[in-house]
């Protein structure tokens, strides 16, 4: 549905987007990630077509975003960080007037203005002057103008933005269910509502592509990996045991008051050791209390990822 290749956004002097390059497949819900100024909401301005590419190709839909912006517009619903909404109109006299921009057939249009509406959850408030709602509300307005022409592609900039907890969690359902029909590709540096959603992950930091993957192939590649073991034997006789796994670092052993000892060592990337262990203290007839792998956590994969980037980085490049 979406293919980017080599991807260029200069501004003057400014490099925004520096080389980028993915594909999203039709229905994945692919999560853009990285820190403030890494490019995210540049990338979705030009394959919505607000911004033109300095060099490389974008294709949305089949379309190309240069030889053919309004076929891109016809495929995707956009909704921007800070919604443009007309605050003294009610929203479903927006919703109207949307659709009638976007080249809704009119005998189609009031089916679609009431599936958006009933889609995003603004049935409630349609006769309310937008002005009038709260921010919530507002994002779900800006939300059914990007689906009331039911595009099949959804292009999210930070829908959460500014939303209270309770408002977050209904958007972050809502978005999970317009996944059954769309393929959406949004924005966020709210790393739990990204990983609650997506089904494949973007980092980009400094213009650059850093990581994309799976949530669960991001944190197999990633260090920070333990093995955990508690046993019911002396500390030595646990270290020993387990002394001759392969790929440990930083082993840590100690006694507990109830007779167990506990073991802990880095691992890997990658790495799981626990069928190895257990049968290395079944083999020396050490009871087993407990065997864990503790997989490093979604914040210190992205911060491994950005930060890794800045040292792998050369003098004068690009920020």
């Amino acid at each position: 549905m979406i293919v980017v290749e080599d991807l260029v956004k200069r501004f003057g002097a400014v490099t925004a987007v520096a080389g980028v390059s993915f594909r999203v497949e039709v229905g994945e819900v692919v999560g853009f990630l990285g820190p403030n100024g890494a490019g995210k909401t540049t990338t979705l301005r030009v394959l919505t077509c607000f911004h033109p590419a300095t060099t490389g190709r974008a294709v949305v839909a089949g379309h190309d975003v240069v030889e053919d912006p309004i076929g891109v517009r016809r495929s995707v619903g956009y909704l921007p960080e800070n919604v443009p909404i007309y605050t003294d109109l009610r929203v479903e006299e927006y919703l109207h007037y949307r659709a009638r921009l976007k080249g809704v057939a009119r005998a189609r249009r009031k089916v679609l203005v009431e599936y958006a509406m009933e889609r995003c959850g603004v049935l409630e408030v349609r006769r309310k002057l937008i002005g009038h709602v709260s921010r919530g509300y507002r994002q779900r307005v800006g939300l059914a103008d990007a689906l009331v022409a039911r595009p099949p592609i959804l292009i999210l900039d930070e829908p959460t933005s500014g939303l209270d907890p309770n408002q977050r969690r209904r958007m972050k359902l809502l978005v999970r269910e317009l996944a059954e029909e769309h393929t959406i590709l949004f924005s966020s540096h709210i790393l739990s509502e990204v990983q609650d959603v997506s089904s494949r992950l973007l980092i980009l930091h400094h213009g650059r592509l850093c990581a994309d993957g799976t949530p669960q192939q991001l944190l197999e590649r990633a260090s920070g990996r333990r093995l955990d073991v508690q046993a019911h034997a002396p500390a030595e006789a646990l270290r020993a045991a387990l002394a001759g796994l392969p790929g440990l670092a930083d082993v840590a052993v100690d006694s507990a008051p109830d007779g167990c000892a506990r073991f802990s060592a880095a691992l890997a990337p990658g790495a799981d050791p626990r069928d190895a262990a257990a049968a290395a203290l079944a083999a020396r007839g050490i009871p087993l209390r407990e065997l864990k792998l503790t997989l490093p956590t979604l914040e210190q994969v992205f911060q491994q990822v950005t930060e890794g980037a800045d040292e792998r980085a050369p003098a004068g490049a690009v920020a």
